[in-house]
């Protein structure tokens, strides 16, 4: 293992959930390749090229890190949605289920009420009839 793979490794753990072994060797490959400026004999250059690669370096492990934490986000946001959804479900289920009740209670209820109206009618009826039976025999004792 070269010194700039130990480095790496010491300050950088790319060994953590979110990078694949592509990546790492990626990493690995930018820092272990000599950039073109390093041949030119300018420190003032080389300095500036080891800035920038630097600097795109820890921009690439930034994003994929903002990336890999965006995709966990993603995903727990998916899983809270599953499990709402899960509950949403089972309550409507049971709200089905006390729905379907209360209207076969209401057809029994109306079933009921239609056969107290038509006993109700029939009563009436039946009363109306001895009424006028009652009126008819007080008017026969009178005549008499």
């Amino acid at each position: 293992m070269s010194f700039a793979q130990e480095a790496v490794q010491l300050e950088y753990p790319v060994h953590g959930p979110g990078f694949t072994d592509n990546e790492i060797q990626e990493l690995l490959s930018l820092l272990q390749s000599p950039s073109p400026s390093q041949n030119s004999g300018s420190s003032g250059s080389n300095q500036e090229v080891c800035s920038i690669d630097e600097r795109r370096r820890r921009r690439m492990l930034s994003n994929r890190e903002s990336a890999r934490r965006s995709r966990w986000r993603k995903k727990r946001h998916y899983e809270d949605l599953t499990q709402q959804l899960n509950r949403l479900e089972i309550v409507n289920r049971e709200l089905k289920n006390r729905l379907g009740s209360i209207l076969n209670q209401s057809h029994v209820l109306w079933r009921e009420n239609d056969r107290l109206v038509l006993e109700s009618m029939a009563l009436k009826a039946r009363l109306s009839e001895l009424c006028h039976a009652l009126v008819a025999v007080n008017a026969m004792q009178k005549s008499q």
